[in-house]
């Protein structure tokens, strides 16, 4: 929230501050700023009335700052600093800048990270910083810019750019019994994902058996939640797109049917009450047209197990 405009005094009566701190006379201040010495005593005059604080000591033909005014103009020369910083950093890099985006782990590592390096060879200009959160959060109390979001469009004050729908494939490790029917699966360990604990209930239910919701071994991620179907802990469910390594390599097999719709999809959001900056648009544009380059597309998975018995 923007601060009351009694609290942000004009910019040339701050440079004047200053400027007379570091040359300790009006005069020598005028002439670095290409002012009159009267203009630069009626800025600073006006200074101390809208901030109602003394903040000049004068001495005959010198200005000396009291202890108020010295703590003051310290932060005032930080924030004349950042200023010009952002001014070059503009005038240089006009389409550009820093992007911060929030990333979910295993489609950070699996999906988007082949596609930020090509990102930053067509677009130097951009920097783009990642950090992980696992689940939505306010945007007003972060420094993001954008993040990625699974599920459907129920985030709240945002836009959306769909990334990726996404495919679920139950699998574990070679040697796991066979199954003749999607409900022996309730004989045998499950392993499922803390943000998605029905996942196993929707995959009965698409084999034609609703009603379910059998409880499994919880993980917080899917990097875990793979390692533990690797290491024989039991049966997982896990998106194609993350296992296409782990099929191809025969660590995890299909154990029943093909993959199955996922309930949500992957998307790109970010606030719709924040003026469209350039590193954003820039990612968003590139998104929507050179992510989808079949070369960034993993080929189709393994073929999978079919069921004897039973049809979707």
């Amino acid at each position: 929230m923007m601060l009351p405009r009694r609290y942000l005094p004009p910019i040339p009566a701050l440079m004047a501050l200053e400027a007379v701190d570091r040359l300790g006379t009006a005069s020598e201040a005028a002439k670095e700023l290409n002012l009159t010495q009267g203009a630069i005593s009626r800025a600073l005059q006006g200074l101390e009335s809208q901030l109602g604080v003394p903040l000049l000591i004068r001495e005959r033909q010198r200005l000396r700052l009291t202890p108020a005014g010295q703590d003051y103009v310290a932060e005032v020369r930080k924030a004349l600093h950042l200023l010009a910083s952002a001014s070059i950093t503009l005038r240089a890099n006009p389409t550009g800048g820093s992007l911060n985006l929030a990333i979910l782990p295993a489609f950070g590592m699996h999906w988007l990270a082949p596609r930020l390096a090509r990102f930053a060879q067509s677009h130097p200009e951009v920097t783009v910083n990642l950090s992980t959160r696992l689940r939505p959060f306010d945007f007003a109390a972060t420094p993001f810019d954008a993040a990625i979001h699974y599920g459907r469009q129920d985030w709240p004050g945002v836009h959306y750019l769909k990334l990726m729908d996404e495919e679920v494939i139950a699998v574990a490790a070679p040697g796991f019994p066979v199954l003749e029917k999607a409900t022996d699966i309730l004989h045998h360990p499950l392993l499922q994902l803390e943000s998605r604990p029905g996942d196993w209930g929707r995959w009965l239910a698409f084999h034609g058996h609703p009603g379910l919701r059998p409880a499994g071994m919880m993980f917080d991620q899917f990097a875990t939640l793979t390692q533990g179907a690797i290491h024989g802990m039991g049966a997982a469910l896990i998106p194609t797109f993350l296992i296409r390594r782990e099929l191809d390599e025969g660590r995890l097999i299909p154990i029943f049917g093909s993959p199955v719709p996922a309930l949500g999809s992957y998307f790109l959001v970010w606030p719709d009450t924040r003026p469209d900056r350039a590193p954003l648009r820039s990612l968003r544009l590139w998104l929507q047209s050179d992510a989808t380059d079949p070369a960034l597309t993993p080929e189709t998975p393994p073929a999978t197990i079919a069921p004897k018995s039973e049809a979707p």
